[in-house]
Formats: structure tokens, sequence, C-alpha cells
């Protein structure tokens, strides 16, 4: 069984109104869920963590709790969330390290997560649902 989320965060301002967005797909690429939520006044990093979480959070809805044969594939435009996640760069900012601890939590009933960082233009749904759940906040 496996699951490819692609996953986006923004921010309006640095820290502002910030978006998490995310889509999830399955093997046969058909779209299984999205995820487009507000945050509030956040920074776009934490805003990319989050999309990630949401996703996988609600993965494990989705999949009742059957997760542990589930491969996931996570895709996203941010460098530095991707290189945090396979521990290439240390995670310094304090907002920062409880979304790292968070994200590691909501991975841990998945078989196996994997992360790639792919460009904004392999990017665009995610980017699209970030958006609109800024919009919504404004």
């Amino acid at each position: 069984m496996h699951f490819t989320i692609h996953g986006d965060g923004g921010s309006r301002g640095n820290p502002g109104p910030s978006g998490a967005g995310a889509t999830i797909h399955d093997a046969k690429g058909e779209l299984v869920a999205t995820v487009s939520q507000f945050l509030g006044t956040r920074t776009n990093n934490f805003a990319e963590y989050e999309a990630v979480i949401l996703a996988l959070e609600t993965l494990f809805k989705i999949l009742k709790g059957e997760t542990s044969k589930a491969e996931v594939s996570v895709k996203m435009d941010s460098e530095l969330v991707v290189k945090q996640m396979k521990k290439i760069y240390k995670v310094k900012h304090p907002a920062l390290k409880e979304q790292n601890a968070r994200l590691t939590k909501a991975m841990e009933p998945f078989g196996k997560v994997t992360f790639t960082h792919v460009y904004r233009e392999e990017n665009g749904e995610a980017d699209a649902l970030a958006n609109e759940a800024m919009d919504r906040g404004a």
C-alpha cells in the first residue's frame, strides 16, 4: 500500500497569515484526500511542517489505523524541511524543533515515510490549497 503526499505551506509576511495545503494520492495516482487549513500568524517553515503533519493525520484516519504496511512518499518544495527530516540539517529554531517532533510522531504508525525535494512547479496543487487557506483566514 503506497501513498504520495504533496505538501506545501506559506506565509504572507514572515511571520504573517499562514496556511498549509496537501494532497494525498494512492498508488494508482487517484486523489484520496486534500488538506487546506489556515494556521494564524506563523512562519512559512512552520506552515510547511504543518502541511505534512495534517496530511499524515488525515491518512491515518482514512486507513483507520491500519498503517503499518503503508509506505508514504512525501514530496515538498521546502528544501529546509526535507533536509531536516533526512537529518542533513540540524533543527535549531525552538518552534521548528517542536514541529519536527510532531512530524516524527505522526510518522510512527506508518511502515515507511520518505521525503523528497521537488521544484515548485511539481507542487502546484498543494501550493493552491495553502493559498486558499491563507485567503480564508485573511
